[in-house]
């Protein structure tokens, strides 16, 4: 993750020019630095409190000397230090890829062969340390990097000599809870040798192959407890020789661990080549460290420029166009807005005026677009958003007092990524665009993204659900649904709070990708304090084909409550193998799997299952349709039926919602713009009349918020992306409202379905939890 310098930041240190923040903690902040011959670093910092700390500045000088003795291509390598200036630093080489635990989080655990790699160049990387006689003594899942050609191990922040004494104190815990050895456990520092090393590095690859850590989490007392006591959950590894030698590696006793020199051995998996291979990782995985790598490429000269004063009414950010450049690309998946007055976002956007001065806009037409999958794996929810915002527009046509006119304009990405990225393009270049409503896909937003927030063109998508995305520059992207994460909180609140259910149980299918792993290790988190329940979750690889001994493996640990996380064809499976044994409590599906082909394949298996889902359903209005709450919906079901000729889809309604937030608040936008224009004009001719010179409104430096340049009074793309983020909606399927960090929906309204008599109803409003 980086973040943009603060004010307080130093420009330069140790012949390092600074672009941004890679992190900070409570003894100093990491910077992304790149020296004057280009080469970039990752600059560690030490406040000044402790610089002044002579046992502090010991610490830090041992570090440092540590981190040069290690000599080994998957440990970073030391660059620069200066651990006797008056402000200490230590630069290592910057790898722009991401850390396991972002990548687990992401993408759901890595498979066998990921996993053997991954512990084989880890394990050189500690013989290595060894060789050099130091421990570690920090092995954990934030301490390694993945790159194309492996991992790297980082921070030597608490290494030591094996033989050193240890500069702590009596009853700390040196390490991180959960990942270290048992004998570092009572917190004496004893003992905190090579050996375990290797038992930390046996947890961080149980993790690597599970996606927990491998004697849970919670308190650390409990923590410590269940490393010294208990033995390491190893359910989900599935693979005889990687569990045969996590067993050693996580061995109570330390000689009966093998040494890391042994594990580069006894691990017999091929490894990449010459740094030319990243067939070890998951496709997934990959192209996220491509992303990051070529965003590297990406990076401005160190000289900041100058932007073009003149081509703003309103004066840009101190920050240099070149380092908002680089936050744009930056990697993390962290959101760096700063806010509309970012990059271009107080420009006001038009080519050309009508030729009317504060004239009435009614004449104008302006756009809506719809960027959608409109004929791939995606084309229902895709076609079902495009008629969501027609029937939207076609509502906003028919009003009266209508400032202007709406029409639509709907480009297909067919789900394929690059089309994607060229559809935003042909959006972002039109200036009658006011907004766009899509895309469809995660993947495709993820591509399309950078060029809508380059042109600050309001994107609002109700069905990219991924829980971040790609760091941005200005705050016009919306996220008009919850995410696969957050829609776990209203799962396993309908699932535990059946009657007779308290142990929940999670079948993650890889075919689902990243969705199902958000939905799936998001619940798995959320049970033991939303509901004081248990979990027993289990992923299963993508193409596994029978999943009937994965659910009896869920029933075997009283499982009471089932969750099935992927894809549409494995809820089927998962399905036909439930109804073949006596289960009767609550089964949830993610939504994503609630689509006809589930219903085809699991076939009376089918009844009775139910789906948690963020958009409603072609019966959504139930009986209930002469409640004022319940009017809006029936009258846009009715619209639909009319203009189209069948009941409204899955996402349509959604789409309707966001596209009349659009013009709702595009119309507000150009009245208290024709508002202002008429206020300037009235001060113009009464000046005029005293002898002074009239103001043309329009003019530059003088144009009312959310008029163009040109006077035509259509709303800017930053005005408009600024109102909507402040906006409260209410819509038939939600309310939405904007946190002003994430552009994420505020509430989480979401909605239940369950398959009866062999189709798919709308249920209601799904249950949230109390308080």
């Amino acid at each position: 993750m980086t973040e943009r310098l603060r004010p307080s930041d130093p420009a330069r240190i140790g012949g390092h020019r600074l672009l941004g923040r890679l992190g900070a903690g409570g003894m100093g902040t990491v910077y992304l630095g790149r020296t004057d011959a280009g080469a970039l670093a990752a600059v560690k910092v030490i406040l000044p409190e402790y610089a002044g700390d002579e046992e502090f500045r010991t610490r830090f000088r041992r570090e440092a000397e540590a981190a040069r003795r290690v000599d080994s291509p998957w440990a970073v390598r030391v660059t620069g230090a200066d651990t006797e200036s008056e402000t200490p630093w230590l630069a290592t080489e910057f790898v722009p890829g991401p850390t396991l635990p972002e990548v687990v989080a992401r993408y759901g655990p890595l498979p066998a062969r990921s996993v053997k790699v991954l512990g084989r160049l880890l394990a050189r990387a500690l013989a290595a340390v060894h060789a050099a006689g130091l421990a570690h003594r920090d092995v954990k899942p934030g301490n390694v990097l993945l790159a194309a050609d492996g991992p790297r191990l980082i921070d030597f922040g608490i290494a030591r000599a094996a033989d050193a004494t240890a500069l702590t104190a009596t009853g700390l815990v040196v390490g991180t809870p959960g990942f270290l050895p048992p004998e570092q456990a009572p917190g004496s520092g004893a003992d905190a040798g090579p050996a375990g090393d290797v038992f930390s590095l046996g947890a961080l690859l149980a993790y690597a192959a599970t996606g927990r850590p491998p004697f849970g989490s919670g308190a650390v007392d409990a923590l410590l407890y269940r490393t010294v006591h208990d033995a390491p959950d190893l359910d989900g590894v599935d693979d005889p020789a990687l569990r045969a030698l996590l067993t050693e590696c996580l061995a109570k006793d330390p000689a009966a661990r093998p040494s890391a020199a042994d594990l580069d051995t006894r691990i017999t998996e091929d490894v990449p080549a010459g740094g030319a291979s990243a067939s070890w990782l998951p496709e997934d995985v990959v192209r996220t460290i491509a992303e990051r790598s070529a965003a590297m490429l990406a990076l401005p000269d160190i000289d900041a420029t100058v932007g073009d004063a003149a081509a703003s009414d309103t004066p840009e950010p101190r920050t240099a166009p070149a380092r908002r450049r680089f936050l744009a690309f930056a990697a993390g998946g962290a959101v760096v807005a700063l806010g509309a007055g970012g990059l271009a976002a107080a420009r006001l956007w038009g080519d050309g005026a009508d030729g009317r001065s504060g004239a009435t806009t009614a004449g104008r037409r302006w756009v809506i677009g719809v960027h959608a999958d409109l004929t791939g794996d995606q084309k229902a929810a895709g076609r079902a958003q495009e008629r969501g915002v027609r029937l939207a527009v076609d509502r906003f046509n028919s009003r009266k007092d209508k400032p202007f006119t709406l029409t639509v304009k709907a480009l297909d990405d067919r789900g394929d990524p690059a089309r994607a990225e060229r559809v935003a393009e042909e959006f972002a270049r039109d200036p009658d665009v006011l907004a766009v409503i899509g895309p469809t896909g995660d993947a495709a937003t993820g591509a399309a993204l950078p060029a809508y927030d380059e042109a600050v063109l309001p994107l609002l998508t109700v069905s990219s659900l991924q829980i971040a995305y790609a760091a941005r520059v200005n705050a016009a992207f919306f996220q008009a649904s919850p995410s696969y994460a957050a829609l776990s909180l209203p799962i396993v609140t309908r699932l535990l709070r059946s009657p007779g259910a308290g142990r929940l149980g999670i079948l993650i299918d890889r075919s689902g990708g990243q969705a199902a792993y958000q939905a799936g290790y998001a619940a798995n988190l959320m049970v033991p304090g939303l509901t004081g329940g248990t979990t027993h979750p289990r992923v299963v690889p993508a193409g596994t084909t029978d999943l009937a001994p994965v659910v009896a493996d869920l029933l075997a640990h009283r499982s009471d409550a089932l969750l099935y996380a992927g894809d549409a064809a494995g809820a089927a499976r998962a399905a036909r193998a439930l109804a073949a044994t006596p289960f009767k409590g609550p089964r949830v599906a993610q939504h994503t799997a609630m689509r006809p082909e589930f219903l085809k394949r699991a076939g009376e298996a089918a009844e009775g299952w139910e789906f948690i889902a963020p958009f409603t359903g072609a019966d959504m209005v139930g009986g209930d349709t002469a409640s004022a709450s319940a009017r809006p919906a029936a009258d846009f079901a009715a619209a639909h039926r009319e203009r189209f000729g069948a009941a409204p889809d899955a996402w349509a309604a959604e789409a309707y919602d966001v596209a009349g937030l659009v013009a709702r608040e595009a119309a507000a936008l150009v009245r208290g713009a024709e508002k202002s224009g008429a206020e300037k004009n009235g001060a113009g001719k009464n000046g005029a009349a005293e002898g002074g010179s009239p103001t043309p409104t329009g003019s530059p430096g003088t144009a009312p918020p959310g008029a163009s340049p040109s006077g035509d009074g259509r709303p800017g793309r930053a005005a408009l992306a600024a109102a909507i983020a402040a906006s409260r909606y209410e819509g038939i399927s939600r309310t939405y409202a904007f946190d002003a960090e994430r552009q994420q929906l505020v509430a989480r309204d979401a909605h239940l379905h369950r398959v009866e008599g062999g189709r798919f109803r709308y249920v209601g409003p799904a249950p949230q939890p109390k308080g």
